[in-house]
């Protein structure tokens, strides 16, 4: 009896225990219950988001990325469909035997996809040979397909074969004007598999922010099978498209650069070859190419950096026409000032020569602009300029920094030099660097006035849904930089360059004569700063030019490293045949004509020779030229011997006749014209800059000791 007391107690204590524990349970799943209801974060997670998460659904909705076009339209970049192939492989897709939908039959299958896909059958197979995965895709070669191919795989009719849509970026004209555009491409998201275009160089980089715009989004409450819940509310933010970009590139201009330099590839070779073509008046560019060049749709990149704007290089001699309006400027040029050209010695002993080290003698420094002569520089620099007076004009020209064109990864260039051989080197473009955009913004105040003008690249930006212009450029005027004396007398002596008898731009005239400029040569620098490379096509040769004279309307600069056998005529052949182009596609008068082949010929001594023996001799040799007096024996000859002169210019015979008269120079540039008289022993004044128009004595009048002549000039002469 007493054990059964016992046992009572303890089942009775034992029910207290369990009761209890199940009531504070209880009451910890109430207070948890009351916690969960009262707060917004358990956790730190918070609950209304995370119940939002698990019942709202949200849908991206894509931008559409603008487009790039030419300044008269024509389509650079646009986006086009694109398609991934997905092959499902579980046979749990397949519900109707008779309608299967994963892949059944792989071998046959991979059999089919191979060629089309430009893949091997047995890399197929090993793709749809995966274990245990719905689904699987192709690879790259399984991306970016095209709608055609699409078709193509489609009419196959392979089960368990589907295609996912995206968008890709195409360049419909390939490798026209590439660096400019430059590329974009699809990038893929990891974690969500969402798809988006990105640009990587060039203007679609540049503007990347512009041209893709701002997905939008729908959210919506959705049930348990994930469809929408009707009735209830909807969050929606459309998609805000890309805009459409159009450059000032001209399509007809652009064409016309990139024919020049393929032609010109068919004969020489180089390192790299760029031309870059603007508006004159404005600051647009018309026209940039370079070679070797890239297709934006397969991006078969050697170089990713862009020449025109990112690559600066020592620039050679076409930086001497800057260096001569920096003397113009400061009022210390004479174009008439003599020095001995050939090799200077600097104080330290470093010998620095012209390209020709035997020089030409005592010339002018006009001549020496003709001439391409660094020895003329460097006593224009050492009589008259210093090293602050350079520098201060080269940067008020836009060299050592951007020039704030809308291209991506511009360089300034720079203009380090301090001590006397830098300073000398500077004058004539070695041991600096620029780019060719900050060359052709040079240039403009050339073309202008004096007046230099910001470059630009893009015409106007569009919104593509509403055709408003939301930003449209223009010509933009920063300084005026050269006065209209200097600008006067530079065209006339980069007329003489190209079109004066024997000079170093001889090779690039053409027969309108409306085409000037100045040449460059500059040696390449060693990399490890050991100085210059020795090789005979360690070079870059360049060209920067106007076009027409008489009213300017292209600026040209173009440049070529390690043109084979370091010749100019890449350079040459390509801008003549450009500018030829442009002529006839803007109807100027020299429209019709065509490239005439300029010889050059080396004028041999003719004094003291009969006049007839010399006339016949000339005569075979197609050579243009004029008798002066009536003797029947040269006595004294312009060009003077061993000059180089071409077979357009003219060879002055005068004649051992005592009674000599003045000839008609009107319509004779001043160089020629000075030359001559000066020949004849008059002594010439010159009134302005260009060609002559008149002179203030007349054609026949007798010569004698001590005549003084007047010419006066002007820039644009026209014999009509």
């Amino acid at each position: 009896m007493k054990k059964a007391k016992k046992r009572k107690k303890n089942n009775i204590r034992y029910s207290k225990i369990v009761i209890f524990t199940s009531l504070f349970l209880f009451v910890c799943m109430i207070g948890r219950v009351i916690q969960l209801g009262l707060s917004s974060e358990i956790d730190g997670v918070n609950l209304k988001e995370l119940a939002s998460r698990r019942t709202t659904a949200t849908e991206k909705l894509s931008a559409q990325r603008g487009s790039i076009y030419t300044e008269d339209g024509e389509a650079l970049a646009q986006n086009v469909s694109s398609y991934k192939i997905i092959a499902y492989l579980d046979p749990k897709r397949t519900t109707d035997e008779d309608n299967p939908q994963h892949v059944v039959d792989k071998e046959k299958t991979a059999e089919a996809l191979a060629p089309i896909l430009g893949m091997e059958k047995e890399e197929v197979l090993n793709y749809l040979s995966k274990e245990g995965v719905y689904q699987t895709e192709f690879g790259s070669k399984g991306r970016n397909l095209s709608e055609l191919t699409k078709t193509q795989i489609e009419d196959l009719h392979l089960p368990g074969i589907d295609f996912i849509e995206s968008f890709r970026r195409y360049y419909p004209k390939g490798d026209f004007a590439s660096y400019t555009i430059g590329y974009a491409k699809t990038e893929t998201n990891d974690e969500t598999g969402e798809e988006t275009i990105a640009g990587e160089m060039g203007i679609e980089k540049y503007y990347d922010k512009i041209l893709k715009g701002e997905d939008g989004y729908v959210q919506y409450q959705k049930d348990l099978q994930g469809y929408k819940i009707a009735d209830t509310p909807e969050r929606r933010k459309e998609a805000t498209q890309g805009k459409d970009i159009y450059l000032t590139i001209d399509s007809q201009i652009q064409f016309f650069v990139e024919q020049a330099i393929n032609n010109a590839d068919i004969d020489y070779d180089w390192e790299w070859f760029t031309i870059t073509i603007m508006d004159a008046k404005t600051g647009a560019i018309l026209a940039t190419a370079t070679s070797p060049s890239f297709d934006p749709n397969i991006r078969d990149i050697t170089n990713y950096l862009d020449p025109t704007v990112s690559s600066p290089y020592e620039p050679g001699s076409t930086m001497k026409t800057f260096t001569y309006m920096a003397a113009m400027e400061n009022g210390v040029y004479d174009g008439n000032e003599t020095y001995l050209s050939g090799v200077y010695t600097t104080t330290d002993g470093t010998q620095i020569g012209d390209w020709n080290r035997n020089g030409w003698g005592t010339i002018t420094f006009d001549k020496g602009y003709a001439m391409s002569s660094n020895v003329g520089v460097i006593n224009l620099i050492n009589r008259h300029m210093s090293s602050a007076m350079l520098r201060e004009y080269f940067k008020k020209l836009g060299f050592g920094r951007k020039t704030g064109i809308t291209l991506p990864n511009e360089e300034a260039g720079s203009l380090d030099f301090k001590y006397e051989t830098e300073i000398y080197n500077a004058g004539f473009g070695q041991g600096i660097t620029t780019t060719p955009i900050q060359n052709v913004k040079a240039l403009t105040a050339l073309t202008n006035d004096g007046m230099l003008l910001e470059p630009y690249i893009v015409s106007k930006i569009v919104d593509p849904d509403t055709d408003e212009v939301i930003l449209k450029n223009k010509r933009t005027e920063i300084e005026r930089v050269a006065s209209t004396e200097t600008v006067q007398k530079m065209i006339q002596l980069m007329d003489d360059c190209v079109n004066g008898i024997g000079n170093t731009g001889s090779g690039f005239r053409i027969d309108s004569g409306e085409l000037i400029g100045k040449t460059g040569t500059a040696q390449i620098a060693a990399e490890d700063g050991s100085g210059y490379l020795s090789g005979t096509e360690d070079i870059i040769s360049s060209f920067s030019g106007i076009y027409p004279k008489s009213d300017p309307k292209l600026i040209i600069y173009a440049s070529v490293k390690r043109p084979s056998g370091a010749s100019q005529k890449p350079l040459s052949n390509s801008i003549k045949e450009i500018v030829n182009n442009a002529a006839k596609y803007y109807g100027n008068v020299d429209a019709s004509a065509t490239e005439v082949e300029v010889k050059e010929y080396q004028v041999p001594s003719l004094i003291n020779k009969e006049l007839e023996s010399v006339k016949t001799t000339l005569t075979s040799e197609n050579i243009n030229y004029m008798v002066i007096g009536n003797g029947n024996k040269i006595v004294k000859q312009y060009p003077e011997k061993e000059d180089i002169i071409t077979s357009q210019d003219t060879i002055y015979l005068i004649t051992n006749d005592q009674n000599l008269t003045i000839p008609n120079v009107v319509g004779l540039s001043s160089k020629v014209a000075n030359s001559l008289l000066t020949t004849l022993g008059i002594k010439v004044n010159l009134e302005g800059v260009g060609y002559v128009t008149s002179q203030n004595i007349a054609e026949g009048t007798a010569i004698t000791d001590g005549l003084e002549i007047t010419l006066t000039l002007s820039p644009k002469f026209s014999s009509s």
